[in-house]
């Protein structure tokens, strides 16, 4: 099973740049997408029926932010917009999907560069998923995270970790999140099979970061324990163009 993550940035927009023709080439059992900036009201009707997916939508209460979809090819036996903390349910960032005891979280995590609030509602965020997490180990499930972190884990995964050091996206109290998300059990599975830098998921436009690979890998699958083993690839996509953010991907043995 090939499973895909796309921060697109605008589904709109990237539809307007060959999603539908990259999606038809890719073929991947299940895409998650990140910042799809519509409701479903708003996108015209090929992005919303693709043939042979069943397809989701969480909108956030702001027209034109945030927003995540799915897309696959088999049906989940269940679908949420929440992680179970109601208070980050407003914003289109979470969509759930459980597949008999297997849950795949697709989300797109807060960016805390805007003010100092927007830096507590993410570090909520952040801990109230994680809580989240917890209770769904006791019951022994199998768990996939994926989506757009909005936080760099280690110097390897940004190309300028001095300079970044005390923006938001690489502070300390950031990738301390992420050590504890490895302590609680769950795999950066892309670091299981590539330990080299220069692997990066996010370029900042403006500055023509990509031509030049500057960039930083804020988008991630992690895998519970207890799926280790069925991973059998993990990867990211820097040639698909259409959004600053580039596809990341795993193949799992069901």
């Amino acid at each position: 099973m090939k499973i895909l993550s796309w921060n697109v940035n605008g589904l709109r927009a990237v539809h307007k740049k060959g999603f539908l023709e990259w999606l038809k080439t890719a073929k991947p059992d299940i895409l998650c997408v990140q910042e799809t900036k519509a409701g479903i009201a708003d996108l015209p009707p090929e992005l919303t029926t693709i043939p042979g997916y069943h397809s989701y939508f969480s909108e956030a209460d702001k027209k034109g932010y945030s927003g995540t979809a799915l897309y696959t090819r088999k049906e989940p036996d269940k679908i949420s917009s929440s992680f179970g903390a109601k208070k980050y349910d407003n914003e289109g960032r979470i969509i759930r999907a459980d597949f008999n005891d297997t849950v795949l979280f697709n989300i797109y995590f807060p960016n805390g560069k805007a003010s100092p609030e927007r830096l507590a509602y993410k570090y909520g965020f952040y801990d109230a998923f994680l809580d989240a997490l917890d209770k769904l180990k006791k019951h022994n499930k199998k768990v996939i995270i994926t989506g757009d972190v909005n936080t760099a884990h280690k110097e390897i995964d940004l190309a300028r970790p001095k300079e970044n050091s005390k923006i938001s996206g690489f502070l300390p109290e950031e990738r301390a999140w992420i050590d504890k998300v490895v302590e609680h059990g769950f795999i950066d599975t892309f670091r299981m099979f590539q330990d080299g830098p220069g692997h990066y998921t996010w370029w900042d436009l403006m500055t023509g970061a990509r031509e030049r690979n500057v960039g930083w890998r804020i988008d991630y699958f992690f895998v519970s324990e207890n799926l280790k083993a069925s991973v059998k690839n993990a990867f990211i996509l820097p040639d698909v163009m259409g959004s600053d953010h580039c596809p990341v991907g795993i193949d799992l043995q069901t």
